[in-house]
């Protein structure tokens, strides 16, 4: 059964179309990666899912509730954390935690605030004002608020940015965690190897759902080629590929140039005729997802323009 089931999804604001026809399905249980330039439609997609937005075109449903006619219901059994640290910076944990239970509504407030504080290993920071926390504790607490009533599922809308990588590997570590006792996980990012620590992927651009699928899947239909060149003084070489129309992509990686295109042959062949000018070294490399990102943002077109 699929947690999130939305089709055709559209939202506009004025003349501009934020999100084009989008259709999501992600399965329970499933940590789904959402990513996509800044002004991709990420967060107004996930707004509408979680109830915030109503859609102008499209509907489905999000664990099994009406995405129109359920939205009171569906706020209730999902947490949503938001880009900004949205809490108030001049009480403490504890009592952010409190305001927050009792905007649920839960029965036992003392008990279920304990149980989250020591849960997410808050419980002796808990006086502690939240203005005056790291990113890393900023990050944790917010995650405590959004799952401190149980919700059967968690829209995260780029949960790490800003946080070392320290902090960024405990909160991957807990969603996974999570997400193994049944929970459902839809998380924005732009750092490829976040994506690449979710079940499946989604990308975004302008508005538009480009591609889904596992990472692997991902980038073989992109299908593009990446060749490696190596040497000194690369600079010069690097101008000269740069224009030219049959590579995509060309980015200096320390003492090596990272080519990209698709067309095979015809970049082996102009790279060889380059390679034997100089005491260049040329081997086929690996695409990343990070190739492929780069890719769908120069071939999409902004609908903001």
């Amino acid at each position: 059964m699929n947690a999130i089931e939305v089709d055709g999804l559209v939202k506009r604001f004025g003349d501009k179309t934020v999100v084009d026809h989008v259709s999501l399905h992600v399965a329970e249980g499933e940590i789904a990666g959402f990513l996509g330039p800044n002004g991709s439609g990420k967060t107004t997609t996930i707004r509408v899912m979680c109830g915030l937005l109503t859609p102008d075109e499209g509907g489905g449903t999000v664990l099994g509730m009406n995405l129109e006619t359920e939205t009171l219901k569906i706020k209730r059994e999902v947490g949503y954390m938001t880009q900004r640290f949205s809490f108030y910076e001049d009480l403490s944990i504890e009592e952010n935690l409190r305001f927050v239970a009792r905007l649920y509504e839960l029965p036992d407030v003392n008990a279920a605030v304990r149980d989250t504080l020591e849960d997410l290993g808050l419980y002796t920071r808990r006086k502690q004002l939240a203005g005056t926390l790291s990113g890393g504790w900023k990050q944790r607490m917010a995650l405590a608020a959004c799952v401190m009533h149980k919700p059967k599922l968690l829209l995260l809308d780029e949960p790490t940015a800003g946080v070392d990588p320290k902090a960024r590997r405990e909160f991957w570590d807990e969603i996974h965690a999570r997400a193994a006792g049944g929970l459902t996980v839809l998380v924005s990012t732009h750092y490829m190897d976040e994506a690449e620590r979710c079940h499946r992927i989604h990308y975004i651009s302008y508005g538009k759902l480009l591609a889904s699928g596992t990472v692997d899947e991902v980038v073989r239909d992109a299908r593009l080629v990446t060749f490696i060149v190596e040497g000194k003084d690369l600079v010069p070489l690097r101008r000269e590929l740069e224009n030219d129309a049959v590579f995509a992509q060309v980015a200096p990686f320390g003492a090596s140039l990272h080519v990209v295109g698709h067309d095979r042959a015809a970049m082996k062949k102009r790279l060889s005729q380059v390679a034997g000018k100089k005491d260049y070294k040329l081997h086929e490399g690996e695409t990343t997802l990070e190739d492929v990102f780069i890719q769908f943002m120069a071939d999409a077109q902004d609908n903001m323009q």
